[in-house]
């Protein structure tokens, strides 16, 4: 199993006992699923999609391109590149191992899972992303006039999955840390057994499976328009020159700038807040950087990078290309390069506990959920992810921007000045910590 932290997936190789493997839901970025091929001396000869994935890039393409994969998905995807469609109850032999197509639609239309059997006695089942460690995934990222009937199909599916071998090992790709999941924290993988005993959502009766997926929370914005990019197959990478990002010298990124582009600074949030390019937006390069690059920058946006001298371009690229967003290139020699030109800096004040000022408005860039288990009181709420179209709606005023921890806050921030705001300060830390420091009680609710 590879896991992605950041998107809260898990892609996996298995060993098929004859020097090659199969790769369920491999992303685009598969230097880490080739590295364990490698470390393992296996060729991945089949390479098996379980949905049309909306929050990132399948690697299927790519596998291939480079190493002959059979590609195996669902026929009802209409997948618009060579592969071999499955449907409901149709059998791959792996050599010896069996996979069958399971139709559990819900996650999305015609989502699969895929149980693997020897001698006929099924060992796991992959379940993408219908039943999951603890929950279910989402059911509403075809919009709200579909996602009555999607959890009604998300139901089914479960219950059908439900009736495997209670001994059949539960191999989900969403898990914690996916906007297309639910609970924090859960483990990656279980038995059918286990999610019978402990999975709340398989203890409801139909109606009430629907009313509890009709409250997981907003999703990045970038999920709408994946799912038909993978549909139609994302492009072949070159594997020897992609990764690299081409500098640009001041002047060019201040062209740039002015025809539409967006700097994206993925130092440590502290660096950005010190100092930046005017207007840029700090998206630290961290396990969430993908997510909150599709989730604030727009798709048809170029984006310049800034980062620091010990942060690995290729890391940003291939995160980047994840999700479908190919970077211009970085700003020639980060920040200092920059302020060598001539160029000017801005800067955010950052507070620690203790210290805000009583006439500062704060606003909680939080999600809801984050927001209603405890804020400071009085805080004004705007999700991150919303804030980019709803900045130049606030009123101009001193603002202290708060998270859990300054990484959001900091991206927040960045979205303020882009949109004309000034007097912006960062908090270092999170509710947590204010009330640590003052002694006072946070409050609760929307």
């Amino acid at each position: 199993m590879v896991v992605d932290e950041g998107l809260g997936n898990s892609c996996y190789l298995f060993d098929l006992g004859d020097g090659s493997a199969l790769a369920v839901d491999p992303p685009r970025d598969l230097r880490a699923l080739r590295a364990a091929a490698d470390k393992a001396g296996l060729r991945i000869r089949f390479a098996a999609d379980t949905h049309l994935h909306a929050d990132f890039l399948s690697g299927a393409v790519q596998l291939r391109h480079d190493d002959d994969a059979t590609v195996l998905a669902s026929a009802a995807g209409h997948r618009e590149f060579a592969h071999h469609g499955l449907a409901d109850g149709d059998e791959v032999d792996l050599g010896g191992l069996r996979l069958a197509a399971l139709a559990t639609p819900g996650h999305t239309d015609e989502h699969l899972s895929f149980v693997l059997s020897d001698g006929g006695r099924p060992i796991g089942v992959f379940t993408g992303g219908s039943l999951i460690v603890g929950s279910a995934a989402r059911t509403d990222l075809l919009g709200p006039e579909r996602t009555e009937e999607l959890a009604r199909a998300q139901f089914a599916a479960l219950r059908r999955l439900a009736r495997l071998p209670s001994d059949t090992a539960v191999w989900p790709t969403h898990g914690a840390g996916s906007f297309c999941s639910a609970p924090p924290g859960a483990e990656r993988t279980s038995t059918i057994g286990r999610e019978l005993a402990t999975n709340p959502l398989l203890g409801l009766d139909e109606d009430a499976f629907v009313a509890r997926m009709g409250s997981l929370g907003s999703y990045p914005h970038y999920f709408r328009r994946l799912a038909a990019i993978n549909r139609r197959g994302p492009g072949v990478l070159d594997t020897a020159t992609t990764g690299r990002l081409t500098a640009l010298p001041a002047p060019a990124v201040r062209r740039l700038l002015a025809e539409g582009a967006v700097v994206v600074d993925a130092r440590p949030a502290r660096d950005h807040a010190r100092a930046h390019v005017p207007g840029s937006i700090s998206i630290a390069l961290r396990p969430q950087f993908a997510t909150w690059l599709g989730w604030l920058v727009p798709a048809d946006v170029p984006v310049v990078i800034v980062r620091g001298a010990d942060q690995d371009p290729a890391d940003l690229a291939w995160r980047a290309l994840n999700i479908g967003v190919e970077l211009v290139g970085e700003l020639l020699g980060g920040i200092d390069g920059w302020t060598a030109a001539g160029e000017p800096t801005a800067s955010f004040r950052l507070v620690r506990p203790g210290e805000i000022a009583a006439h500062r408005r704060v606003l909680d860039v939080r999600q809801e959920s984050e927001f209603a288990a405890g804020h400071l009181p009085g805080a004004l709420h705007v999700e991150l992810g919303a804030l980019a179209g709803t900045a130049a709606c606030l009123v101009d005023t001193p603002t202290l921007v708060m998270c859990g921890h300054g990484e959001r806050a900091t991206s927040a921030a960045g979205l303020l000045e882009r949109a004309g705001h000034h007097d912006l300060a960062v908090f270092v830390g999170g509710p947590r910590e204010w009330a640590e420091a003052t002694g006072r009680e946070l409050a609760t609710g929307s």
